[in-house]
């Protein structure tokens, strides 16, 4: 097994977990800093106000992702236990 083959194994799993946490986060930035817009105009400093919004988009991004998300996941897991025998030997 040689560097390149674990360099390019360990950037498939990061650019893996980006794309599957990408929605999830960018959905999160959104609407935080919607929220905060909104209390900074309005000069409601209530901290908790911003998390119930945030929950429940993240959730529903969840819902609505989730099956692509899985999918996503369940293919990289599948290549990592198709190609195990490179990994060992």
């Amino acid at each position: 097994m040689s560097s390149e083959f674990i360099i390019t194994l360990a950037e498939r799993g990061v650019m893996t977990i980006l794309v599957v946490a990408g929605p999830l986060l960018a959905v999160a930035l959104v609407v935080g800093l919607l929220i905060s817009i909104i209390q900074a105009a309005t000069q409601i400093q209530e901290q908790t106000l911003a998390f119930i919004p945030k929950i429940v988009a993240v959730l529903l991004v969840l819902i609505l992702f989730g099956p692509w998300m899985l999918s996503k996941m369940l293919t990289f897991t599948q290549d990592i236990f198709a190609n195990l025998d490179h990994f060992v030997g």
